[in-house]
């Protein structure tokens, strides 16, 4: 995603808004009019003491953690990730200032959590969504010509969220009718899970999971797993899964071995048998 688009983004209301949420506080405390407003009781109260110090020093190593964890790798992806951390230290400093300010900024917090969802990919996608593990398998097994680039995901994971519109672009523009884009949420059918190899727990950092089939079996995936046993972390980024999955001679590949119509042939055959028949049939009577 460009700069630019990012931030077209920011202005969307649930952007603008749980920015406002996350640096409400802050921006309370450093702005002397808004200060002088909302703390009236000293000079004093303008100024940030050591506890609340520590709290935002602590908030911003969180968010530098988890956002990295979550594969993060744009600046909308970082502020999705962020904004939850950032609205819960600003709560416990509303609190910590003032117990009515706190309740007012939680029924705030409630209410813009209530009408602003956050929102989600609406452009365009080619992407084959899988209800079993079963479904899975026998679609890789239908046709073996077909290469598959299948995601293992599920809906909670922070890192499956920020790469699901970047799955479903490439889906858009790389889709054809040998070479497919599925998905299965391993949260709903655990079993697809223990069958790949993929750990679905809440700590996980094999989520998402994407893995390239052909001819119906496993040829690449990521993340993937070292010699020693230890996790590679990997990046989804629409660049790295282009790159690791060589998706722009895949695609060329398969578009130069477009899948062949069955032979239409034994189709007139059967039906001039049939003809043969009816016409037999009709003599005989």
């Amino acid at each position: 995603m460009s700069l630019k688009e990012d931030f077209s983004l920011l202005l969307k209301p649930y952007y603008f808004v749980n920015l406002f949420l996350s640096l409400s506080y802050l921006t309370a405390k450093k702005a002397p009019v808004v200060c002088s407003f909302v703390f009236p009781q000293s000079e004093t109260q303008c100024e940030l003491d050591s506890r609340e110090s520590e709290i935002l020093f602590f908030l911003l190593i969180v968010v530098m953690m988890r956002t990295r964890k979550a594969g993060s790798v744009t600046m909308i992806s970082y502020l999705s990730s962020s904004f939850i951390y950032c609205k819960v230290a600003s709560l416990i400093l509303w609190f910590y200032a003032d117990v009515r300010l706190g309740i007012a900024f939680s029924i705030i917090f409630v209410l813009c959590g209530l009408i602003l969802p956050e929102p989600t990919y609406s452009g365009p996608e080619n992407v084959v969504y899988f209800r079993t593990l079963l479904g899975l398998d026998e679609e890789l097994e239908r046709d073996k010509r077909v290469t598959w680039l299948v995601a293992f995901y599920t809906a909670w994971n922070p890192a499956c969220t920020n790469f699901a519109p970047v799955y479903s672009k490439l889906s858009s523009v790389y889709a054809l009718d040998n070479l497919k884009f599925g998905k299965i949420d391993v949260g709903r059918y655990p079993d697809a899970a223990k069958k790949y190899r993929i750990n679905d727990s809440s700590v996980s950092r094999q989520l998402p999971t994407i893995i390239l089939f052909k001819q119906a079996k496993e040829v690449s995936r990521r993340p993937t797993v070292d010699a020693g046993g230890k996790l590679v972390k990997f990046f989804f980024s629409e660049d790295n899964i282009k790159a690791v999955f060589d998706l722009n001679n895949l695609f060329s590949e398969c578009k130069a071995n477009p899948m062949k119509k069955k032979n239409l042939s034994i189709s007139a055959q059967s039906n001039e048998q049939s003809s043969e028949n009816t016409s037999t049939h009709a003599k005989s009577d």
